[in-house]
């Protein structure tokens, strides 16, 4: 095709897309064999069935546009949660919600704080907007460190990104210290708490962090129906935050941004708590399987409180290639600069079974392949 001039920001030019994954359709038809897929997250049960009944209920009205201020589930969410209506903001995916906060709070050559490795999005739509990405490394244990981010703060920090669980390494932020950091920052830097896997949580030390939003503090915490409820392809999330803050984001927030067969799924999937306790219980008895399984091959991994877990493989694009081979998609840490690692997501029983076969399979293959070499 013809090349065409363009006048582009360096910041916009400089970006690398976040790389997406083939359809699962197509894995299946290169392999010649129905893949299973742990690398993306998503709830290995489904969506709410009460969620999938709702959608069916409101399909003949999809002639209309959606209620563009999310009113059922706005009303509900506040009665749920113990806060005003104004805290509320609802997203295409919390996704878009980071992004209208950088948009909203971030001009050129401003800083965003950030853990590194975190959630990939991060730095993108911070370099997008011409502002600073601010990385702070992990500690010794894949953990974020609070110390070394408030250090990291200076006069031109706006906003800073604590993902928690963390993104890719499932590590939590406990509430005593996460109190300790908010009371250290100065009044004018916003804390996002990207709490996307809020739910799948069994630490007790996790934070309440909805009490910082009714403390005022300058804090937005973000939730998602693309987990637990499995909702990911209908991309709703949403932000609970000081009103000031809130009523910014709405500013700049694209009329009619939520659809409407999200709106009513969500509605009727924060209802299913039978779905919620299923969805739990099965991360709960697959950790504990997939844990004690990798213990018997001598593998050492991370703890998560999420629904995923890294594994210290050795070869992490190697064995995400010969997994694949096998028909297990799991994610390579490449990217992330954990190249000895490989991140899986908890799937159903059969899922996790399956994946501990072609595991163990492929370790096999690395020692006659190191065991050849002798």
């Amino acid at each position: 095709m013809k090349n065409i001039k363009l006048h582009v920001s360096s910041n916009i030019e400089e970006l690398v897309p976040y790389p997406p994954g083939k359809p699962i359709e197509e894995v299946e038809r290169e392999l010649g064999l129905k893949p299973i897929k742990l690398a993306s997250n998503e709830n290995p049960l489904g969506p709410s069935p009460k969620a999938v009944e709702a959608i069916k209920g409101a399909l003949a009205g999809l002639n209309r546009y959606p209620d563009g201020s999310c009113f059922y589930l706005k009303r509900k969410l506040s009665e749920r949660l113990g806060v005003p209506e104004e805290c509320l903001i609802f997203g295409n995916g919390s996704n878009e919600i980071i992004e209208l906060l950088v948009r909203t709070f971030v001009r050129e050559g401003e800083h965003v704080v950030m853990a590194e490795p975190s959630f990939a999005v991060y730095p993108l739509v911070v370099k997008a907007a011409g502002g600073v990405a601010v990385k702070v490394a992990l500690d010794g244990e894949l953990r974020i460190s609070l110390k070394a981010m408030a250090e990291a703060v200076t006069d031109k920090t706006r906003l800073i990104f604590i993902a928690n669980p963390n993104n890719p390494t499932g590590t939590i932020v406990r509430k005593d210290e996460l109190r300790g950091f908010l009371d250290s920052l100065p009044e004018d830097v916003i804390v996002c708490l990207d709490e996307a896997y809020y739910e799948y949580v069994q630490d007790e030390d996790f934070p309440n962090s909805i009490e910082y939003v009714k403390e005022g503090r300058a804090v937005v915490v973000l939730r998602t129906f693309s987990k637990i409820y499995g909702l990911a392809g209908l991309r709703i999330g949403y932000g609970v935050g000081h009103p000031k803050i809130v009523d910014y984001l709405g500013r700049v927030r694209q009329p009619f941004n939520v659809n409407s067969l999200a709106q009513v799924a969500s509605l009727a999937a924060l209802d299913d708590k039978e779905h919620i306790t299923r969805s739990r219980e099965n991360n709960i008895r697959g950790l504990e399987y997939l844990y004690g399984e990798l213990e018997k091959m001598g593998y050492s991994f991370v703890r998560t409180e999420a629904n995923f877990f890294l594994i210290r493989v050795g070869d992490g694009e190697g064995f995400y290639r010969r997994l694949l081979e096998k028909g297990v998609i799991v994610r390579a840490m490449k990217g992330f600069g954990l190249e000895e690692y490989i991140r899986v997501t908890v799937g159903t029983e059969e899922e996790n079974r399956r994946f501990i076969d072609a595991l163990r399979a492929v370790t096999e293959e690395y020692k006659e392949r190191e065991g050849s070499h002798l």
